[in-house]
């Protein structure tokens, strides 16, 4: 059986909390696993087998459940049999950091940016990655390539703008990222409060 997949991704967000000596910092985004999407180079649909999208969506549920693990497991089968989409190479890479196999985790993050540079969420996970190795101008880099390619991404806004605070102290561009989010989230009191300590920073 054939199936197919438009090339809208659809992102399974969760957020997770920081904190800081100023108080809690905004939330910072962490994909928990994406959907099927072709790269944007192939026609806007892609058949696949069944059989790979029901072990795929099994891989997905399994994330959810914490069970990485297994997950990857099901994803190393998805990858076997099909190299064309993206999301397979994302979730194991998220699912690998999980688990702290870091390297793993970037070589297939290497080989979804390979299919699309400027994909968000392996963009959004890689200056997770950077920005925990203590690799911050790595991480500013990819951030502001996310957002430059995508300026509607809310998830790499917020993430810049605590890099920028938190990491490298440079509240000018917190300041900024946070208020380009606000312009987006108009309605994100946390985000207010925090552009308001911010802006004390600053001064």
């Amino acid at each position: 059986m054939i199936k197919t997949f438009h090339t809208g991704v659809v992102i399974l967000g969760c957020l997770i909390l920081i904190s800081c000596a100023g108080g809690q910092a905004p939330r910072v985004e962490k994909a928990a696993a994406v959907k099927l999407s072709p790269p944007p180079e192939d026609s806007a649909y892609i058949n696949l087998d069944a059989d790979i999208e029901s072990d795929f969506l099994d891989a997905v549920d399994r994330m959810e459940n914490s069970d990485y693990v297994s997950a990857i497991e099901k994803l190393e089968s998805v990858i076997g049999r099909e190299k064309r989409l993206i999301a397979p190479f994302v979730n194991i890479a998220i699912a690998y950091r999980k688990t702290g196999e870091v390297e793993q985790a970037e070589k297939n993050l290497a080989k979804a940016l390979e299919l699309d540079p400027v994909h968000p969420v392996a963009n959004n996970e890689l200056g997770l990655i950077y920005r925990q190795a203590g690799k911050f101008e790595e991480a500013r880099a990819v951030y502001e390539l996310v957002i430059k390619n995508h300026p509607d991404s809310t998830a790499a806004m917020i993430n810049l703008g605590v890099l920028c605070d938190l990491y490298m102290h440079d509240y000018e561009c917190a300041l900024e990222q946070f208020e380009r989010y606000l312009a987006l989230n108009p309605d994100d009191k946390k985000i207010f409060i925090w552009v308001a300590d911010v802006k004390q920073r600053v001064k």
